[in-house]
């Protein structure tokens, strides 16, 4: 008698995830950083947006390190001597630029690696000027107590508009390709799924945002004007620089504003506590919410490129409940 055909449901089920795990692997991976690289270049990244999105340029071509950790900013920055160190040994430093990084020259100084290559992400990126480049501007943040600006004259928070922050990526990319040529595919490959990600959160921001253009929106300090100016709102701010403490003129400007606005919320930062703008917000009868700049976060986000566009979609919801 003729024996029935053997089935092999176990090796068949076992092909079908080999088949589906195969064509899930990460698109932004490159076939050289799969293998693995004995000689990957050593990158530093400023602070946790630069962080973002030089790890999602450089996948495993490069190993990347953040010389800021990641739960203290640029702004309250304090040099120690293994920075100095990590400098030496790096073949790139990864800055946002704009004088967000003021403290960088001194330490590059004193690091003596005349072989490091510095990108500035920023470069070619159009900026806005902060208000105080204006001699009226500055006459009035002299009436409100404020002595100078950390800053300079043009504001560096260009990585909160999408668009902008793609152009930054490209920046990246173009950047360690020339210090490392030899994993240039894999560079190219990481920063366009990367970039397409970012044009895609800018159209979905579109969307949500579009009810509320020419809206006016408060946020505890002045990081928010490239994203303002990229979906046709007006952001207001109660200091310049998160350590900056408010004047009665502060309180008084934002008051007003927050009456003429009909605004619901005050955007305070996860990382920044403010009794003023709590009991502003008090005062006025209105709830705060939160707007993130990502100027810092956790050591779990930092490892994860994917917080920029999980942090920005929060960032937009809460916006969006702070108009209604």
């Amino acid at each position: 008698m003729t024996q029935p055909p053997v089935r092999r449901p176990v090796l068949a089920l076992a092909a079908g995830l080999s088949a589906l795990l195969l064509g899930c692997r990460p698109a932004v991976q490159a076939p050289e950083a799969q293998a693995g690289r004995a000689d990957r270049p050593r990158v530093v990244t400023t602070f946790l947006p630069i962080t973002l999105f030089t790890r999602a340029v450089a996948g495993d071509c490069a190993e990347v390190t953040a010389l800021i950790p990641a739960a203290s900013g640029p702004h309250d920055f304090q040099a120690r001597p293994g920075d100095v160190a990590a400098l030496k040994n790096a073949k790139v430093l990864v800055k946002n630029g704009l004088e967000m990084e003021s403290f960088l020259d001194k330490l590059v100084k004193g690091a003596e690696n005349p072989d490091l290559k510095v990108i500035d992400s920023s470069s070619g990126i159009a900026t806005l000027e902060n208000p105080e480049a204006s001699g009226e501007a500055k006459a009035e943040a002299h009436d409100h107590g404020h002595v100078g600006h950390d800053h300079g004259p043009i504001n560096p928070h260009i990585w909160l508009d999408p668009l902008r922050a793609a152009q930054q990526v490209d920046n990246i990319r173009d950047g360690l390709i020339a210090a490392d040529p030899a994993c240039a595919d894999g560079y190219r490959r990481n920063a366009a799924a990367f970039s397409g990600q970012l044009r895609q959160l800018n159209t979905d921001f579109e969307k949500q945002l579009a009810p509320f253009r020419g809206k006016t929106f408060v946020v505890l300090h002045d990081f928010a004007p490239y994203f303002a100016d990229r979906y046709g709102l007006k952001a207001s701010y109660l200091v310049d620089v998160p350590e900056q403490n408010p004047s009665p003129a502060d309180l008084a400007r934002v008051a007003e504003t927050v009456k003429r606005t009909q605004l619901r919320a005050l955007l305070s930062e996860p990382q920044q506590g403010n009794r003023s703008f709590n009991a502003l917000a008090g005062d006025l009868g209105i709830r705060i919410s939160v707007f993130d700049p990502m100027e810092t976060g956790t050591e779990e986000a930092s490892r994860n490129p994917g917080t920029y566009a999980e942090v920005m979609r929060r960032n937009v919801t809460d916006l969006v409940s702070a108009f209604r």
